[in-house]
């Protein structure tokens, strides 16, 4: 009689490990589904609100979210470009930008009105030395703020450095590679829109985007 059972005995433990992979894939899978739309939405009102603090308080009357146009940016990888409206008439481009610092990459959102003046510009992601790199951080310190009303020839393409370098921005004791790649991420931002202004302005449906301070 033992003997006989000793097959049935060899095979249970085997297809109970099956049945419990099978329930825990199975409840996994309903969670990822049920929390899909959720995370989506999410990361959308994120989006938003990184994209409205970047603006001055009713700067924009339109969807930034959907007002958008995609490029392909400086290293190839599709970028978009969020266009910020009055009344129907384009006021600003927002879009990323990245570039490397100490601890790595830094993300950069940039806004820049039709003047070609920078509105605004935030780190949005970075891995920089707390209590010295992070000084980028709005939270943490106002040096961001130092990009504001900057435009591609203001200052000449020369002084788009960290004073250092001889360039006019500030850098932080102790931690002058981080200021130096936002400096210079910046700077791609602007040579990025006047590279590109054909292809953001085709579609605005409201004024063309001048560059380099100039109008049309």
């Amino acid at each position: 009689m033992s003997g006989s059972r000793a097959p049935d005995a060899l095979w249970f433990p085997g297809a109970s490990l099956g049945v419990v992979m099978l329930v825990t894939t199975a409840f996994l899978a309903f969670g990822q589904f049920a929390t899909r739309d959720r995370i989506a939405q999410a990361q959308s009102d994120d989006t938003r609100q990184q994209l409205e603090q970047i603006l001055p308080a009713g700067y924009a009357d339109n969807n930034l979210l959907t007002d958008t146009l995609q490029l392909a940016g400086p290293d190839g990888a599709p970028l978009t470009v969020h266009r910020a409206r009055k009344q129907g008439a384009l006021r600003a481009l927002l879009f990323e930008m990245s570039g490397y610092g100490y601890g790595g990459r830094i993300v950069l959102l940039m806004a820049v009105d039709v003047d070609g003046r920078i509105v605004g510009v935030r780190v949005t992601k970075h891995n920089e030395t707390p209590g010295l790199g992070d000084k980028i951080e709005v939270a943490r310190h106002d040096w961001i703020r130092s990009f504001d009303g900057k435009s591609q020839q203001q200052p000449a393409p020369a002084r788009w450095a960290v004073k250092k370098d001889g360039g006019d921005f500030d850098q932080f004791a102790g931690a002058t590679i981080t200021p130096r790649a936002v400096v210079a991420t910046v700077k791609k931002g602007l040579e990025f829109l006047a590279a590109h202004r054909a292809e953001l302005t085709a579609e605005a449906g409201g004024e063309a985007v001048p560059v380099n301070g100039e109008k049309p």
